[in-house]
């Protein structure tokens, strides 16, 4: 089983979560975030991590955002692999409680 990143963390991108995880798995795009599944461990440390709720365990992933178990597969053999914590993204605030964002990830 793996870790997901879901909707929440687009446009908003804390990085809370790459600084516990312990092995690496997480690659980041310009304003989202993905864990590469082959990698994760299941060690389920990120998830608390996250100041927005964006990290899932694949068997709780609301049925509303299953694509993004695609999303974080696909996208993590493209994206280069983050290590550090960064600052979220200058206007995470203002997005922090918006839904179906989507149509915003940029790749």
């Amino acid at each position: 089983m793996t870790f997901i990143v879901g909707d929440n963390c687009i446009r908003c991108k804390h990085t809370d979560c790459v600084e516990v995880c312990p092995v690496d798995c997480f690659y980041e795009g310009p304003n989202f975030l993905v864990i590469h599944p082959d990698e994760c461990i299941d060690c389920a440390l990120c998830e608390p991590e996250c100041p927005v709720d964006a990290i899932y365990a694949e068997d709780e992933l609301p049925e509303n955002q299953q694509e993004f178990l695609v999303l974080n597969a696909d996208l993590s053999e493209i994206w280069p692999n983050i290590t550090e914590k960064k600052e979220a993204l200058p206007d995470a605030k203002e997005w922090t409680d918006k839904t179906d964002k989507l149509k915003y990830l940029q790749r």
